[in-house]
């Protein structure tokens, strides 16, 4: 059976799809965010819509967002949300986590200019010392120096 055609998955099916545990599909129906059916065993069946509201949640844990902004964006399972103001927040929670993510790269980027820098007055005072080329080029390599 195709998993992604299908109209209902198990717990188990979800899990290995998405390379989450069991405990991790639970601990998102205990918070509303997955809402599944129970059989006569009280087995879980999810439907298509937990399907795509696990691969947004998902999405969002991996942009860094909590639980609370998550749900604040597609809601709780058992409310219907106005969909225009799911957009605006996941926009707003989108341009938040970008100027986040500019502001962490320009600090690694001027933290690699510093450490390129450092490296090379190191390398300079190697050979003040009197270190050979070879010396230096060696511990160049060693510590993955590019100066």
């Amino acid at each position: 059976m195709d998993i992604v055609k299908s109209s209902n998955y198990s717990i188990s099916q979800l899990a290995s799809e998405f390379a989450l545990s069991t405990r991790t599909i639970r601990f998102y129906e205990e918070k509303g965010l997955l809402k599944p059916e129970r059989g006569s065993g009280g087995q879980r069946s999810f439907s298509r819509r937990d399907r795509a509201r696990l691969k947004l949640i998902l999405r969002g844990k991996r942009f860094g967002m909590t639980l609370d902004q998550i749900v604040s964006i597609i809601g709780r399972a058992d409310v219907v949300m106005n969909e225009k103001e799911q957009i605006k927040q996941a926009i707003l929670y989108g341009r938040q986590y970008l100027e986040k993510i500019q502001k962490e790269r320009k600090e690694l980027e001027a933290m690699e200019q510093e450490m390129i820098e450092h490296g090379k007055k190191c390398l300079e005072r190697l050979r003040e010392l009197g270190c050979s080329q070879t010396e230096v080029d060696a511990d160049k390599e060693v510590a993955g120096a590019r100066v």
